[in-house]
């Protein structure tokens, strides 16, 4: 059993279109799943949208879609989203589940599941990050039952062992924050003879040069600052 988790495609469609490609060139991939925040920033909000209406897939709710499909997020980027998506497309954002459970076969129970959720299992705000000590990770993911914890939010990619569990960051299809402008999904199959799971992160060179004219093309607000950002790849 092989599933795909990508995330994090804040309106950057053609990125979006490089991620499915790679997904769709990967023989035997079961289920699909993106784990929030497809529309805010990018240029190209209902492009994304579209695209998932096409695909057989599972998608999460993440936080700006939450606050997205609450109007509660009032700058110029937002209204330019919330304008592209119109009352439809906010009402799908604001439908959309929270988290969603992978139960392998021949698993033996939740302990054995691949949990995908936006941030962590709990909200969908804090970040699980890379090098968070004992106690951060136990707020964060407490008595979880779980084998493999799949998120993205931070748009950091890595892989960590968690005592009974891993966790799997698999950063962001639109806009990487890891010093690696290529996107990120993870690869995370099932291994029915050994019982468990193997998780791997996957790179896919980002199209840059389109995106930029895409973005100069859409009326997205302060296109050149977007366009630093994104070449940035860094919170810093």
């Amino acid at each position: 059993m092989k599933v795909a988790v990508l995330s994090d495609i804040h309106g950057f469609s053609i990125a979006f279109d490089r991620v499915r490609d790679d997904i769709a060139r990967e023989p035997g991939v079961d289920q699909v799943i993106i784990a929030g925040d497809l529309c805010e920033e990018g240029p190209d909000p209902a492009g994304v949208l579209d695209r998932i209406a096409s695909i057989d897939a599972i998608v999460l709710q993440g936080n700006t879609d939450r606050d997205l499909a609450n109007q509660t997020r009032t700058s110029n980027g937002a209204k330019y989203t919330m304008d592209q998506l119109g009352q439809e497309g906010l009402r799908y954002l604001r439908e959309l589940p929270f988290s969603h459970r992978v139960s392998p076969p021949g698993g033996v129970g939740p302990a054995d599941d691949l949990l995908v959720v936006h941030a962590n299992p709990f909200d969908q705000d804090r970040h699980i990050r890379p090098h968070a000590d004992a106690s951060e990770l136990q707020e964060l993911v407490g008595d979880t039952q779980a084998a493999v914890i799949a998120f993205g939010h931070l748009h950091i990619a890595y892989v960590r062992n968690l005592f009974h569990m891993t966790l799997i960051d698999v950063s962001a299809v639109g806009n990487p924050k890891d010093n690696d402008l290529r996107s990120k999904w993870g690869l995370i199959e099932w291994n029915p003879d050994d019982r468990e799971w193997s998780v791997s992160l996957r790179y896919v060179d980002y199209p840059l040069e389109e995106t930029v004219a895409q973005i100069l093309e859409s009326g997205v607000p302060n296109p050149k600052k977007l366009i630093a950002k994104l070449e940035r790849a860094s919170y810093a």
